[in-house]
């Protein structure tokens, strides 16, 4: 006896969806287009000018952005969050003012001027998490409101005056140091290794996701486990102390201690 056997019939695959082109790929990703304005400004300056790509003059640019790219980097943790956050120049300004006020006219050892500067900026940068996540106020509004309140204080305390005669501790990091043909301050070094830093704290480490998780969704952060009240208060809190790093830097760049520092810096932080 012959048993048939019906072979059941195996539907042919689907036809694999095609891979997308780098092109494609490429006008996808957010960062090309700042990138190619970048690279074009680049060529054409360098067109321009056989000095543009010199050490020197690279040196020279870093130096006069070590201010403001310091800045960027705490605004680029708080954007990265879905905030933004108007304050970080008058942060900045009262920071400068209480280093040098109190290393000046306190004759307070520079390094403890330093860290009693590092902490009102770190705690203006908690207050503006507290005020975010406790209250749910908008970003935008919180920081324009301690924007006003650093610049007021930072005008009553200082006066409105310029402080002059800081020590040398003060501007060391506006001194250079050779570096190949060229020479670089201290203080680029110093942005461009906290640069450094973000980018692999970002990249690389689960805090670093987390950052992009609440910024992205910051219901879904939360339901997944992360504590989304206390990340934006620790980027908060460290922008505020970034902005700390800066006051001393523009003490370093300008020698003074400048209550008018930073007014356009909030913006340029952010472009």
């Amino acid at each position: 006896m012959t048993t048939a056997t019906q072979t059941a019939s195996v539907p042919p695959a689907p036809p694999k969806a095609p891979g997308r082109s780098l092109a494609a790929r490429l006008l996808e990703t957010p960062t090309l287009g700042p990138l190619l304005a970048l690279v074009l400004a680049v060529v054409f300056f360098s067109l321009k000018s056989d000095a543009f790509l010199t050490g020197n003059n690279l040196s020279l640019i870093v130096q006069q952005v070590m201010v403001v790219g310091t800045l960027a980097i705490g605004q680029t943790l708080i954007i990265l969050t879905a905030g933004i956050d108007l304050s970080n120049g008058a942060v900045m300004a009262l920071g400068n003012i209480v280093i040098a006020k109190l290393a000046v006219d306190s004759g307070l050892n520079p390094v403890l001027a330093i860290l009693l500067g590092l902490v009102v900026t770190g705690a203006f940068g908690m207050l503006n998490g507290t005020l975010v996540t406790t209250l749910r106020l908008p970003p935008f509004i919180v920081t324009l409101g301690t924007l006003n309140i650093a610049y007021a204080l930072t005008h009553i305390y200082s006066k409105e005056q310029t402080v002059s005669g800081v020590p040398s501790a003060l501007t060391f990091l506006g001194k250079t140091f050779p570096l190949g043909s060229t020479s670089i301050t201290y203080g680029s070094v110093l942005m461009l290794g906290l640069f450094a830093v973000t980018w692999y704290v970002l990249k690389y480490t689960a805090a670093g996701r987390h950052v992009y998780a609440t910024g992205d969704n910051a219901e879904a952060a939360r339901l997944t486990g992360i504590s989304t009240k206390r990340l934006l208060l620790i980027v908060y809190a460290t922008a505020g102390f970034i902005y700390g790093v800066a006051s001393l830097l523009s003490i370093a760049r300008t020698t003074v201690g400048d209550p008018n520092a930073g007014q356009t810096d909030n913006l340029d932080s952010i472009t």
